[in-house]
């Protein structure tokens, strides 16, 4: 897959204030895009932002709750009055909210669908007039390693091991399937055919979803991301991938 270096990039990177959402936007704003660093506390946005400012990269912090109709209408307001286009979408922004799975109860798994599945499509719908406005629009979905069937089915693996990450690993499950979904629609709309949309997997990063046990760095867990963020146009499109390539489902 070809990266390519844009200079007039407008990306979007939602839940982008720590983690992987800000080492996200941190790699892409060194490309060279024009980065809106989105998070659902505005005044930690801008926090993380003077923290990149300090080491001389320069992003944009802008206030997007993926949960809320109001906050994603006003972000996608406020990049069509600032550029008249988005070119790059990262969904980022996700919950995990450990339980075992033989306690979980229907309202249990409605917070990690309603971030994690419900708010990525509030996100792609509201902002799909400014994707088709882009001439090279990339969308990039974070799924989980966690989601893949066959690691699940292996009794072997800490995925079949763990009942704890029962909701998580099912939204990002949906997560997978809709993205290609949105590949098979992008090719079928003559104003989107262009466009390319994939799932990632950051891999077993170090973050608060984990009390930071994972083995990666949000360095490291970004380059997925940014990746299939800045692909050529022969790139693919409706696949899965980690940062060494596809995975399987």
């Amino acid at each position: 897959m070809e990266l390519v270096r844009m200079s007039t990039t407008i990306a979007l990177v939602t839940g982008a204030n720590k983690g992987i959402g800000l080492a996200t936007a941190r790699q892409l704003a060194e490309l060279g895009m024009t980065v809106h660093l989105g998070s659902r506390d505005l005044s930690r946005g801008v926090r993380a932002a003077e923290q990149l400012a300090a080491q001389g990269v320069v992003v944009h912090p802008l206030g997007i709750d993926i949960a809320d109709d109001a906050s994603v209408r006003k972000a996608a307001d406020f990049l069509q009055a600032e550029h008249g286009r988005l070119d790059v979408l990262v969904n980022n922004a996700g919950t995990l909210a450990r339980k075992a799975a033989l306690t979980i109860t229907a309202d249990d798994l409605r917070p990690e669908f309603e971030t994690n599945v419900f708010g990525l499509v509030r996100v792609i719908h509201t902002m799909l007039p400014l994707l088709r406005r882009s001439d090279a629009a990339r969308v990039v979905n974070l799924s989980s390693t966690s989601a893949v069937f066959t690691h699940t089915a292996d009794p072997s693996t800490m995925f079949a091991q763990s009942d704890d990450s029962f909701a998580y690993a099912a939204s990002k499950a949906a997560v997978t399937m809709l993205t290609l979904k949105y590949a098979n629609a992008f090719r079928a709309d003559p104003a989107l055919a262009h466009a390319k949309v994939n799932a990632v997997t950051p891999g077993y990063v170090a973050t608060d979803l984990n009390a930071f046990q994972g083995v990666r760095t949000t360095e490291e867990g970004a380059r997925a991301s940014v990746r299939l963020a800045t692909l050529g146009p022969d790139g693919p499109s409706g696949g899965f991938f980690d940062d060494q390539g596809p995975v399987p489902w």
